[in-house]
Parts: C-alpha cells; structure tokens; sequence
C-alpha cells in the first residue's frame, strides 16, 4: 500500500470517529452546533504537548486529550444548552472560535498561531482504524439502548419527554459531552496524522465541514454520518488535483444531494443487511423530490 493510500484511509477514520460526534448531537439529540472544531483542536492540543513536551507515549495522550474536550463539552454544555434552536448554533459557533483564538494566542504552551510542530507521526493505519472500529461498536451499542433512545426523545420533543420522565437537561448535556470526547480523539489523531497543528485548523469551516458531512449521510443515522464522511473525504482527495476546482466540486455535489436527497443518503435508516437487502432488490429506493 503507498503511502498517499495510507495517508487517505487514515484522515477517512478520523473524519469519521469526529462525524460520529457531531452525529450523536446533531442527528440523534437534535442540537444543532457549528463549533466541534474547537474540541478537535483540545484533543490534537493536548496529545501534542503530551507527547512532545512530557515524552509520554501516544496512547494515554490521545486518550487525555479526549477526556479533556469531553469536561470542556460538559462544562459549556451546562450553562449554554439552556438555549434552544438557533440560539445555541450561534452560541456553539462563539465557543468554538473562542477556544481557537485562546490556543492562538496561548504563547509558548501551544506556540501561537505559528502551530505545534515535532509531533510523532503515531496516527498510522492500524491506529486509526483500531479506533474507528471501537469507537464504532461503542456509539452503536450507545444509540441501540436507552441512552440512545432517551437522547432521541429529547430530539423529537423536549417538552414531552420531560413530562414522561425524562431529565432532558442531563441527556443534552451528556449527549454534548460524549459529543466532545468523539471530537477530542478524532482531534489527537490528527495531530499524529499531520505531525504538526495549527489553530487555523480548528476554525469555523471545519466545523461547518463536520455538520455537512452528517447531514449529507443523513440526521439520525449514525450508518449515514460514517457513509457521508466517507464520500466526501474521498472527493476532496480525489479532486485534489484540480485546486482551483476540488472545492466546487465539493459544493456540487452537497447541492445534488440536498436537492435529490433532502433527508441526507440513509434519512434515519442505519446501514444493516436487510436494508441493503430491500435496496438490492428494488424495495427501498432513494426518494427523489418530486417538482
């Protein structure tokens, strides 16, 4: 396998463990937010001085750095998840950047905004996938059970499940947190991908990238968000050469599938045999937007 191959499946795993996070919030709790950069940047931050400053080995600093983002995520998700719709979108985008420019100008902690360099390059392939597989299994097995379903009740109305018994306030605020410890992984992975980080990074258009990829897969399906990071990391690779264009070609694409797929590529369906079964056979079919 060459080594640009290599490079490719790498950034697709970590595109997808950060996916997974966003998804768990956006697409099953229903709380839109435009600022998971910022614990991309926590976790690739604190793997980075880890690692490179207090030569500890890779694994417990990828694993602190999620940790990190996941108490930074519950601590901001208190106050601020108070705020419903577009509130907290806006709210999300102001941390995000706020937690950019802090690092930015964090002086010789994090070296400014000239970035962090010197990082071992331990995001290999087997790493990567590794952490996807795991990290996969566990958000399955989260969604499946009653967390997930509880997270899915504060989606579809907030108001009645509280009057069903549900402490929606914890569920949105655990939901953000485990939200965050996704990000802060797939963040300290990508500091050992590049070997090197910088707060540009971590700004809002990479927040921005992270909802479309979800909600190109689908809202609600954590099969589609895995599918949708997927198509769209490919494309960017793939157009790669055409600089001027790769990122028209990118739009296109996103436009194509909001207008014949509004519900994203899987709706709320996840990716299981016997939907791939009925797709087969001409039972399920990708609904297209009659004009």
């Amino acid at each position: 396998m060459s080594g640009y191959l290599e490079g490719i499946i790498a950034l697709l795993c970590i595109n997808c463990i950060a996916g997974m996070g966003v998804s768990l919030l956006t697409g099953f709790t229903g709380i839109f937010s435009l600022g998971h950069a910022g614990y991309m940047a926590i976790g690739a931050y604190t793997a980075a001085v880890m690692t490179v400053e207090y030569s500890i080995h890779w694994f417990p600093s990828v694993i602190c750095g999620g940790i990190l983002s996941m108490a930074v995520g519950w601590l901001i998700g208190i106050p601020t998840l108070k705020l419903d719709g577009d509130y907290y979108s806006i709210a999300s985008l102001g941390l995000g950047e706020t937690i950019r420019l802090l690092i930015e100008n964090g002086g010789s902690v994090t070296n400014g905004a000239r970035g962090y360099p010197g990082i071992d390059a331990f995001t290999t392939v087997p790493v990567a996938l590794s952490f996807l597989v795991l990290m996969a299994v566990a958000m399955f097995f989260l969604i499946s059970g009653n967390y997930g379903r509880a997270f899915k009740a504060c989606r579809d109305d907030s108001q009645a499940s509280s009057l069903l018994g549900f402490h929606t306030a914890h569920y949105r605020v655990l939901s953000l947190a485990i939200s965050a410890f996704y990000c802060g992984i797939a963040g300290a992975l990508m500091a050992g991908y590049m070997s090197f980080v910088q707060p540009i990074m971590f700004d809002s258009a990479k927040s921005t990238e992270l909802v479309a990829l979800v909600v190109f897969g689908g809202l609600g399906s954590m099969s589609g968000s895995l599918v949708g990071a997927t198509i769209l990391t490919l494309v960017t690779e793939l157009f790669r050469p055409m600089s001027k264009y790769r990122m028209l070609v990118y739009g296109i694409v996103l436009v194509l599938i909001m207008v014949l797929r509004p519900s994203g590529i899987m709706g709320k369906h996840e990716l299981s045999p016997e939907y791939i079964k009925e797709f087969i056979t001409g039972k399920r079919k990708l609904a297209v937007v009659k004009r």
